[in-house]
């Protein structure tokens, strides 16, 4: 393989851990008459977005009119704090301290919207660090389109082939395909109970950060 010169990871389930925060949200949301919803039963459904959580925690379908008002309720509710309970899953600062301190870009391809994405960064005192952040709001396609992946190469100056996309998603992993890109499948994000990473076909497959890190060290 060609020594790669940069990295792009997807953000919830890849370096963020958000199901807490989720979680934390509907459950305030849920009144008497739904059942609590247990945290195991929603982390599975975290990468699925907004509306499909809100749809598990309130047993709802998406068609449904009185489901857009608990999704915005829920955005909102998020935006005021997108990171109470969440933080970079254990293993990922020293990652990225790694990374900054070989020179080595690196950057987030996420299809979560630029209003809790920049705001994330920012809570977090990633935002000086991060080299680009490309969000739906700065493509026609999200991923797995390739569009985004092939913008953020662009704004780290590197080629597809010589960048990494790293992520939880079995979208994440079509992208980066489809953009000629090197991938990192993580078992260790937000894996539904039906799905088998290794099915993904990534490049390379890690279960922990800490896999994740010597593989870092291995290809870079």
């Amino acid at each position: 393989m060609t020594k790669l010169q940069a990295v792009l990871f997807d953000l919830d389930g890849t370096l963020l851990d958000s199901a807490r925060d989720f979680h934390r949200i509907l459950s305030g949301m849920l009144d008497k008459t739904h059942p609590a919803l247990p945290f195991e039963l929603l982390r599975p459904h975290v990468s699925e977005g907004a509306r499909a959580m809100v749809c598990r925690a309130f047993n709802a379908s998406p068609d449904d009119p009185a489901t857009l008002p608990l999704v915005e309720r829920f955005l909102n509710a998020y935006q005021d704090n997108p990171t109470a309970s969440g933080a970079l899953f254990t293993g990922i600062p020293p990652l990225l301290d790694w990374l900054d301190l070989r020179n080595i870009p690196w950057g987030i391809v996420t299809n979560k919207s630029e209003r809790f994405a920049s705001l994330i960064l920012a809570h977090l005192e990633l935002d000086s660090r991060c080299k680009t952040l490309v969000c739906p709001e700065h493509v026609t396609h999200p991923k797995p389109n390739p569009e985004a992946l092939l913008l953020g190469c662009r704004q780290l100056n590197s080629l597809p082939a010589q960048t990494l996309y790293i992520g939880d998603h079995q979208r994440d992993i079509e992208a980066g395909k489809n953009a000629g890109m090197p991938t990192i499948a993580c078992g260790y994000g937000y894996i539904g109970t039906d799905e088998d990473p290794a099915s993904w076909q990534a490049t390379h497959l890690v279960t922990d950060t800490q896999e994740l890190r010597a593989l870092l060290e291995s290809l870079l």
